[in-house]
């Protein structure tokens, strides 16, 4: 449906690399007809390697050159690590709307029935006092672990990209998120990085009893739907499906097994896709 401005709402969609795919998916369920430029920084991965002032300098970059270029109504920083650290700093400096993505706390306090619950993330985000300040004022009264992950998030890239993954290597990257104490187990882990999704039924596979994987993108997806209606469009309505493009920061072509997965998004890289078999 177009909005006030006579065009379909736009989106600026900005992570390290493919995690904000998961965000995508669940936001071209909310809003079909928004068109969407994603840009996958991935010259910039990881983020968590950066210092705090380093990554949201990249950030204002990265951001700035896709508000420049397609002048959205709404940005969608679809990682956590960059939403716990640079949130905040880029709302001061775009004016436009921007939705950011952190840890699911208080769906998973009002989800356990253990109340043993574990935050699944990068080492940054855990690091982050703003993520112990959403277990403070949202956790309830849950008890919360905490478990930065080194190498999951790059192993979800990888197999995204069409890799084989050592699910060995995942199985020790999720343990510390399994505790038994008194008998009782952890019932619900927080997905804190947008890329952990990618890797689901691996996790599952992994995972030492079952558990409640809370994925946060349904929910901000539907944050993203209220921020455009708040603007003035008229979302979820009509037959239009959305165009998409995604823009790789490091150049490199994708892999056959990528565009593949990026066609089943409803993204074009037309610089490549006349290189590789769909």
């Amino acid at each position: 449906m177009m909005s006030i401005s006579g065009r379909a709402p736009r989106l600026l969609f900005v992570d390290s690399g493919l995690g904000g795919l998961t965000v995508l998916s669940a936001a071209r369920n909310s809003v079909p007809e928004a068109d969407v430029l994603y840009i996958a920084d991935d010259a910039g991965f990881p983020y968590g390697s950066k210092s705090d002032e380093a990554l949201a300098a990249r950030l204002f970059t990265v951001i700035g050159a896709g508000v420049r270029d397609y002048e959205p109504d709404c940005i969608v920083l679809a990682c956590n690590t960059a939403s716990t650290i640079a949130l905040q700093t880029l709302r001061q400096n775009f004016p436009i709307p921007i939705v950011g993505t952190v840890p699911a706390v208080k769906p998973a306090a009002a989800l356990t029935k253990s109340g043993l619950v574990s935050v699944l993330a990068t080492p940054a985000t855990v690091a982050r006092e703003y993520t112990r300040c959403l277990i403070k004022q949202f956790g309830a009264e849950a008890r919360f672990t905490l478990v930065g992950a080194p190498t999951l998030a790059a192993l979800a890239e990888a197999h995204a990209s069409g890799a084989a993954v050592d699910e060995d290597a995942i199985a020790r990257e999720i343990a510390p998120a399994f505790v038994d104490r008194d008998s009782t187990r952890t019932d619900v882990v927080v997905l804190g990085c947008t890329h952990y999704p990618l890797l689901l039924d691996k996790l599952d596979a992994a995972a030492p009893w079952p558990v409640a994987w809370l994925d946060p993108a349904p929910a901000i997806a539907r944050r993203i739907a209220n921020v455009l209606a708040e603007g003035g469009h008229i979302v979820g309505v009509g037959a239009r499906r959305g165009q998409g493009e995604i823009r790789f920061t490091s150049g490199q072509p994708p892999s056959p097994a990528l565009l593949r997965l990026l066609k089943s998004h409803h993204l074009t890289l037309p610089a490549f896709e006349a290189a590789f078999a769909l």
